[in-house]
């Protein structure tokens, strides 16, 4: 009894600091966000409390429906197109081919590039009058294909989703680990029964890497709901608001002293991140594998 609660008693001493930090620097933040965004606020004066106007007004701005439409967008094609593609290539590179150690450092490279020199790359690459893209679409016959791909409403939100779902390294690592991580017994056993390379993946490594991907794809998830730095970069949310997305709409809010829609639009979005990933977490249901070992 004694030693149960000098252990509790441990426990709580250690936590203390990490629990205080927490509240200071995000829960609090998180309630002063919430009750601003009810609130007519320019950062100067005092606020006015306004209930649920900011909320209503929101609701019925187009952009503003447009934008939270292009953050799911942002997410499901994150989470459903980047994730699968680094889990094909991290199931690859596990079965170490030749120079697997060199791809493996190639395919994370852009993870330690800064976001403004990739989105700089994709600018002159979508240049309409001399990016590449289009010199090799007129080369190989391809003309009627070439567009203003930054610049036409219809291609603008694929083009800058696409230089960021291109880069799987992130998620590529983290599922290559969970991959190594399991015995080579089982992949033996399932050869000794016939299972081919492809048998083998679908029945011996998905299951055991189901929780890393669960994970990675609710982290894809977040990181799609907080878009900011390519759209804002490449195209600031144009044209004609095609490509808007919620974090940047909050940014011109601040621009403009609206603090109070600002705020309300960071609630919206913290809730609309809440919702969705416990929708990931229903679809996919609790994990209990041996992968977790390495989350």
């Amino acid at each position: 009894m004694s030693a149960s609660r000098t252990n509790w008693k441990g426990i709580m001493l250690f936590l203390l600091p990490v629990a205080l930090l927490y509240c200071a620097f995000f829960l609090y933040p998180l309630v002063f966000v919430f009750v601003t965004g009810c609130t007519s606020w320019n950062g100067i004066r005092a606020m006015s409390f306004t209930g649920l106007s900011n909320y209503i007004k929101l609701f019925g701005n187009g952009t503003f429906r447009l934008s939270l439409r292009n953050n799911f967008i942002w997410a499901f094609a994150l989470a459903f197109i980047q994730v699968p593609l680094a889990t094909i290539t991290a199931m690859v590179l596990a079965r170490k081919p030749r120079g697997w150690r060199f791809l493996r450092t190639v395919y994370f490279l852009p993870n330690v590039i800064s976001q403004v020199a990739i989105a700089m790359m994709w600018m002159a690459l979508y240049n309409a009058e001399y990016g590449i893209l289009n010199h090799f679409l007129s080369a190989i016959g391809l003309e009627s294909w070439t567009h203003n791909w930054l610049g036409e409403i219809g291609t603008a939100l694929p083009a800058v989703i696409a230089q960021q779902v291109l880069y799987i390294g992130y998620f590529m690592i983290i599922i290559l680990a969970g991959i190594l991580s399991i015995p080579d017994s089982l992949y033996e056993a399932a050869e000794m029964d016939g299972a081919g390379v492809l048998r083998q993946e679908l029945y011996v490594t998905l299951p055991m890497i189901r929780g890393l991907l669960v994970t990675s794809m609710t982290l894809a998830v977040a990181y799609g709901l907080r878009h900011f730095e390519a759209t804002y970069l490449m195209t600031n949310g144009g044209p004609a608001n095609s490509t808007s997305v919620l974090g940047l709409l909050l940014y011109k809010k601040m621009g403009a002293l609206d603090y109070g829609q600002a705020n309300a639009i960071g609630s919206v979005l913290v809730l609309t991140g809440g919702l969705l990933i416990i929708f990931i977490r229903r679809i996919f249901g609790r994990v209990e594998s041996a992968s977790e070992t390495v989350q």
